[in-house]
């Protein structure tokens, strides 16, 4: 990797961890300069402005760690709704990247964001869009398989486990406990029964 990729890098990554923690309105340029120790210059050069690092992070330090856990526990597994399991549990209970104080970075730039800078909005919903998808083939392969019933609407089955999955991570959020992800899991087992 070049000088100026993983300067590129630095930045995003830094930058990440401190809107993680602080959101994105409260994280300065000045801020994710000083944490990156690099010059205004080398800021500028890779970056417009704020908004156009925001975005970068989102395309390439958010999706990638996320998108990555998504997509490789949904592939090419013979039972969906175990792999579905499995895959909230690990976000929920395993996951390095995903603090419980914190949140899930994507809801958080989700509810900070999107109602003021469309952008957001459109890097967001592709996220979430890749999010859904992977959720419903996997769900799709099971009806073909039959280890989910077929008339189980997929779409709907999807956006249902994945807003539990968000509300899970906000009590979570907001009483800094595992407690609601507990719940949630222990809920989502009984319910990915009943599709079978």
């Amino acid at each position: 990797m070049k000088k100026a990729q993983r300067t590129r890098l630095s930045i995003l990554n830094k930058a990440f961890e401190l809107i993680y923690s602080n959101g994105y309105r409260a994280t300065s340029i000045d801020e994710i300069i000083a944490t990156t120790q690099v010059t205004k210059g080398a800021f500028y050069y890779h970056f417009k402005n704020k908004d156009e690092m925001g975005i970068a992070m989102i395309n390439e330090v958010i999706t990638p760690r996320l998108s990555k856990v998504f997509v490789k526990q949904l592939e090419n597994e013979d039972n969906p709704l175990f792999s579905i399991y499995v895959l909230f549990q690990h976000l929920l209970m395993k996951d390095p990247f995903l603090k419980i104080e914190l949140g899930c970075p994507a809801s958080n730039l989700i509810q900070e964001m999107t109602p003021w800078n469309t952008s957001f909005s459109y890097a967001l919903n592709k996220v979430v869009d890749q999010w859904l998808n992977s959720l419903i083939t996997a769900l799709e392969r099971g009806r073909k398989n039959k280890t989910v019933n077929e008339n189980v609407n997929t779409k709907s089955t999807a956006m249902f486990i994945l807003s539990g999955y968000w509300g899970a991570r906000n009590l979570g959020k907001l009483e800094t406990t595992t407690a609601p992800y507990h719940i949630f899991l222990e809920q989502l087992k009984t319910y990915l029964k009943t599709l079978t």
